[in-house]
């Protein structure tokens, strides 16, 4: 079994506003950070389709973010950063806060699967972000292992290919169904998670595609329909 991770796993959101507001509490600035999050998350696929047709080389996403996080930081006005400043700010996606059921629905389900991360995210971020907020993966897999980010297929095909699975013994789990299809293009069987306040309290979640294999509204109810 192989997650997504920003907004299936961990709520990014509410994260990256945590850390700009404690940020801004420190440098007395005046800034929406729900709206700098969105935006942040908003150049996250433009950066990384970049890097797939080739107009810049390979990048991880910590780099990929930092790029975005200087042009977010001239678009917001905000001065005054130090560069250590600047740096931790964008850590701050290593720091992201597991959904409730999360921890307890992967240690469920991490008794009868192989269990690993598979995300844009680079290793050290998803090792960083695991270690804080005990996420229980039997292994870190990322786009970084073999520098193609989803929704390539070698991407998905990672897993199958070190475990020597056949792809319909990998599942990929995310709360996006676009992931989920781009998985199922390449044979893998395919769960839907509900996470509707993943861009808010209150929001809604994605409508699933028929096509998906299991749909369940959260991690723990995932396992039981497992």
């Amino acid at each position: 079994m192989v997650f997504d991770v920003f907004g299936t796993v961990v709520d990014w959101r509410a994260g990256v506003i945590r850390e700009g507001e404690e940020l801004g509490q420190k440098k007395n600035l005046d800034v929406d950070w729900h709206a700098f999050a969105d935006e942040w998350r908003g150049k996250y696929q433009p950066s990384m389709e970049r890097v797939r047709n080739g107009e810049v080389e390979w990048t991880n996403l910590d780099s990929l973010h930092r790029a975005s996080l200087e042009e977010l930081l001239e678009e917001f006005e905000i001065e005054g950063l130090s560069e250590v400043e600047k740096d931790h700010l964008n850590r701050a996606w290593h720091r992201l806060d597991p959904w409730p059921d999360s921890v307890e629905g992967l240690r469920k389900m991490k008794g009868n699967h192989v269990i690993s991360p598979l995300s844009n995210g680079n290793i050290s971020l998803l090792v960083n972000m695991a270690k804080r907020a005990g996420l229980p993966w039997d292994v870190v897999l990322s786009a970084e292992t073999i520098h193609r980010y989803k929704p390539d297929p070698e991407t998905y095909l990672l897993m199958p290919g070190l475990f020597d699975f056949a792809p319909e013994e990998t599942m990929m789990v995310a709360a996006h169904v676009s992931d989920l299809l781009a998985a199922k293009e390449c044979g893998l069987k395919t769960a839907y998670v509900k996470r509707p306040d993943e861009f808010g309290v209150g929001g809604e979640a994605e409508e699933p595609d028929s096509s998906i294999d299991i749909v369940a509204e959260n991690f723990v109810e995932l396992s039981k329909k497992l």
